[in-house]
């Protein structure tokens, strides 16, 4: 299948999980004619190519409402721009979520960032301590998405000519509040579909644009920021585990994922 093609053939019945794709699929419809300026030479659609191995993530564990949103800002080349997953690190989407598709390539692909899908051998290191910390206090998947949900704001990779990982705050200011209302939209019905009460941003940006989307729909839902894993942030190198452990208490939150 070209990876342009927006696989609506693939979407069966009218579950939770097969609304929440269909809100996917029509935030990628809205972005399809989105064109962005430099510094972005490349735009990755992992919801397109990537889409098998995305859709049996939202198959799996995504079949009945969320009291919990742990949302992220965009893919990384390393972890959801590979597997179709959020904050999707190849080791534990294939290993502890047992996530399976195959994945084709961009359209147009930058030399520095091939798609290798389920079989790239670099990870994503935010990836790795995301679900790492999930795996180690809730033990198994089920534990874990009985309560809670992972997404992202925006489902597209901005790459530079040089291969940098370009992110929506990088972009010149009017295209990227083009894109982030469309994801802001999307976001509203995603929360509104799960009947979240509280989501969680992994990292300022996506604490700020939930808290701006959700305030603006008038929804009553809780949105509370963790520090992203990221291994640029200084202190997240620190402990990242014991950062947010200590956030989830405050929050109220670890009794849920919890065995």
């Amino acid at each position: 299948m070209n990876s342009s093609e927006a696989p609506m053939n693939f979407l069966e019945g009218n579950s939770l999980a097969e609304q929440f794709l269909h809100i996917e699929r029509e935030q990628m419809v809205r972005l399809k004619d989105l064109t962005f300026p430099k510094p972005v030479q490349y735009v990755y659609r992992p919801l397109d190519y990537a889409w098998e191995p995305h859709q049996d993530y939202v198959r799996r564990y995504c079949q009945a409402p969320k009291e919990v949103l742990f949302l992220g800002m965009n893919p990384g080349p390393f972890g959801m721009a590979q597997t179709g997953v959020p904050f999707g690190a190849v080791q534990p989407v294939r290993d502890w979520l047992q996530v399976r598709g195959s994945v084709s390539r961009p359209e147009c692909e930058h030399p520095k960032r091939p798609i290798w899908g389920l079989d790239c051998p670099q990870t994503e290191v935010s990836g790795a301590r995301f679900w790492g910390f999930f795996r180690s206090v809730s033990t198994r998947p089920e534990v874990f998405f009985r309560h809670c949900f992972v997404h992202n704001h925006c489902p597209l990779l901005f790459v530079s000519e040089s291969g940098r990982n370009v992110t929506p705050a990088d972009l010149p200011a009017a295209k990227r509040e083009q894109l982030l209302q469309v994801c802001d939209d999307s976001l509203c019905e995603a929360v509104k579909l799960l009947g979240v009460q509280t989501v969680i941003g992994m990292g300022r940006f996506a604490e700020q644009r939930a808290r701006k989307a959700l305030s603006a729909a008038g929804s009553p839902v809780r949105v509370e920021g963790v520090m992203h894993p990221s291994p640029r942030n200084p202190q997240a190198n620190k402990g990242w585990d014991a950062i947010i452990r200590a956030k989830l208490d405050e929050l109220g939150v670890m009794p849920l994922i919890t065995g």
